[in-house]
């Protein structure tokens, strides 16, 4: 047994997973989550702003720290949106090495969906049908038409809350003028989306990033719905339940986000602009199932690593 590490540095939030491998299979031994932003200010402008650099950095110390407490045999990182887009990305990968020994491989929008597939095929009980994967990160979206054999269409499109929150500078409580302006916009970047589901006639949404479980555990909160367990990776949403909970986060200020049961601090920020895109996605497309996955991009890097898939 080896015990390996993935780490995700996202536009909002570095993730680390460890788990304990033999035979192809892994378990998890322990996990955690940087708030980092970032894109914060600059997202759009191309570049990682020096104090955004500097929480990069330290979140990768603390990573680096956590696994040799955790006797971890080897590290694989990945990058995406904000530092595969920024013009002194490769700076931040190059400083990680230098510091830490750690290569952090920048992945582009088409391999980041495909790793999203492969981790949500191991949490969400796909069949033949089609489902519609939707990944909500600060730089980017990523959509995945596929079955549980194979993708059929996937894409990655500049539309993450955090360039959104950017472009659109959203009031304390949102107006009604900019979020028509959000979803106008939406519906015109998201025609490639919109074509492949007319061809493809997905039956559901399975959402799978850190917005998505906060939806589940608002649910819980707000609700008494289900909440998030360590051993279980994939949740039914309550449509009903769902536009109550974003009626709710659309209506509120940052103050009244506050007091919202299950809602975690670091998305107070972000929470708006996701719960319109959700509400985008099911209306636009007029879906009426959706599921949550608790795995995403790291699994599907475990995945690809442990059965050895270029």
């Amino acid at each position: 047994m080896k015990r390996l590490a993935v780490i995700d540095c996202g536009t909002n939030t570095f993730n680390l997973l460890i788990v304990e491998t033999e035979n192809n299979r892994y378990k998890k031994v322990f996990k955690t989550r940087i708030p980092v932003k970032l894109g914060e200010d600059t997202i759009n402008l191309g570049y990682i702003n020096s104090f955004a650099f500097e929480r990069g950095i330290l979140a990768i110390n603390n990573f680096k720290t956590i696994c040799n407490n955790y006797n971890v045999n080897e590290i694989y990182a990945f990058a995406t949106s904000a530092i595969r887009d920024a013009s002194n990305g490769i700076t931040f990968t190059k400083d990680v090495k230098n510091k830490f020994n750690i290569d952090i491989r920048i992945i582009d929008g088409n391999e980041e969906a495909e790793l999203i597939y492969h981790g949500n095929k191991q949490a969400v009980p796909l069949n033949d049908k089609i489902s519609l994967i939707m990944d909500i990160g600060g730089g980017s979206n990523e959509f995945i038409l596929c079955n549980k054999d194979t993708i059929f269409w996937k894409q990655s499109f500049k539309l993450g809350a955090a360039r959104l929150i950017e472009k659109f500078k959203p009031e304390d409580k949102i107006s009604l003028k900019t979020i028509d302006a959000l979803n106008n916009y939406l519906n015109v970047e998201l025609k490639d989306l919109h074509n492949a589901c007319d061809k493809y006639c997905p039956i559901e949404l399975v959402g799978s990033s850190g917005a998505f479980d906060s939806i589940i555990e608002m649910i819980h909160g707000e609700f008494n719905g289900e909440m998030l367990e360590d051993f279980k990776h994939c949740y039914e949403v309550d449509l009903n339940k769902f536009n109550l909970i974003s009626e709710k986060i659309i209506n509120s200020n940052y103050k009244q986000r506050t007091e919202i049961k299950g809602l975690v601090e670091m998305r107070i920020d972000m929470i708006v602009i996701s719960c319109i895109l959700i509400k985008n996605i099911l209306d636009k497309l007029n879906l009426q199932n959706m599921r949550v996955s608790t795995y995403s991009l790291k699994e599907g890097a475990l995945y690809k690593i442990l059965n050895k898939i270029k």
